[in-house]
């Protein structure tokens, strides 16, 4: 009995500590930008498919960056797409000069986003380059955050998504997922040493990349942050995050986007780091509330007390760095929180199951030996 108390209190001391080691390294919404000494010319590539909810806002955004030399790839692969109509919509009422669009599909791989972005990577004309997601909202001091971030042993800098603007459950949902735990395991992971890319804003050095063979190494695995991390692992280099991550609107998702984007995640994860995806099981409420409550149940215990303590043990210091770093909170966040973490073993266990996967319209297998887009399947992504 005694055993399973303390298994279970070492993974409510695990959670506590992984929001603290978050809380210390990232910064509030509301901190000032961060100076730069140097501005250099940086190229940003924006891969493009489809027109969402936030299509015109994000893309508003990129143009409007306070930098001094910067341009804009907006890379689409489909020339039917309806992007381009409202990219070129956007360009006529905020032009910037050094914007272009990139139409067509170099399959380099099985990844329909990387197969987008080849383009805009070879035409990039600076040394610094961003790929960067279309539903990331930029800020203003967008590229001084990333170049601010770097440092002398980077091979990488990257920002995982912070959701925002939810419209309706499911999106608060997304929010508990993207925010308190997706993005808290990243920069507790990354001040532990343990940094990975986020494909969501990538700076990378274009002549670095280029000496370990170009864009095209990120075709090494199905997910082109996957193969980033691995690739400047091997360089003797570190993935850096953002000191603060940058904002995903999201507007109204379903449970069914929400299932097949998480399913997506985790399997990737399953096929590319299955030594750090199989201890994911453990994350969440439901294996300390189980462990405690069974012990209640041998020990004579009230089980809704025992219940009600291991949720506040859980979530009280989940809610405490949201409102400290000025996340989004409703009146909702907390049972959203609850119901991440009732999906979360169903979602690990899913992840170990064989199937296809619609990304953005693309029908793709994800397997352990090997990945594809199935036969018949055109276009090519945006950002999952």
């Amino acid at each position: 009995m005694l055993y399973i108390i303390a298994v279970a209190s070492a993974l409510l001391a695990v959670n506590t500590l992984s929001l603290m080691i978050a809380g210390w390294r990232l910064r509030s919404r509301q901190d000032k930008a961060p100076s730069v000494s140097a501005r250099p010319s940086v190229s940003i590539v924006i891969p493009l498919c489809g027109v969402e909810q936030f299509s015109r806002e994000t893309l508003q955004s990129a143009l409007s960056l306070d930098w001094p030399d910067y341009e804009v790839i907006f890379c689409v692969a489909d020339r039917s797409d309806p992007i381009i109509g409202v990219v070129e919509h956007t360009l006529r009422t905020k032009p910037l000069t050094s914007a272009k669009i990139l139409v067509g599909d170099d399959r380099i791989s099985a990844n329909p986003k990387l197969n987008n972005c080849v383009k805009g990577w070879n035409m990039a004309s600076h040394e610094w380059v961003v790929l960067a997601d279309s539903n990331v909202l930029i800020p203003t001091d967008y590229l001084a955050r990333l170049l601010a971030s770097w440092r002398p042993d980077s091979g990488l800098v990257c920002s995982t998504p912070l959701g925002s603007r939810p419209n309706g459950f499911w999106a608060e949902v997304e929010c508990a997922f993207l925010n308190t735990h997706q993005a808290r395991w990243q920069y507790a992971g990354e001040a532990l040493g343990f940094g990975f890319a986020q494909g969501k804003s990538m700076l990378w050095r274009k002549k670095m990349l280029d000496a370990h063979g170009g864009i095209q190494a990120l075709a090494a695995e199905i997910a082109e942050d996957a193969a980033a991390t691995k690739l400047v692992n091997s360089m003797g280099l570190k993935v850096h995050l953002v000191a603060g991550p940058f904002e995903q609107p999201l507007g109204r998702r379903t449970f069914r986007e929400i299932w097949a984007r998480q399913c997506r995640w985790a399997r990737l994860r399953r096929v590319t780091f299955p030594h750090f995806f199989a201890p994911e099981i453990l994350l969440g409420v439901v294996p300390p509330l189980l462990l405690c409550t069974s012990a209640a149940f041998g020990s004579g215990s009230s089980l809704p007390a025992t219940a009600f303590a291991v949720l506040c043990a859980a979530y009280t210091p989940e809610l405490i760095l949201t409102v400290r770093k000025n996340w989004h909170l409703s009146p909702l966040s907390l049972v959203a929180m609850v119901t991440r973490d009732a999906l979360l073993p169903i979602i690990w266990t899913r992840s170990w199951l064989a199937g296809s996967y619609d990304w953005r319209g693309n029908r793709m297998v994800i397997g352990s030996q090997e990945s594809r887009l199935e036969a018949g399947v055109a276009g090519s992504a945006a950002s999952p």
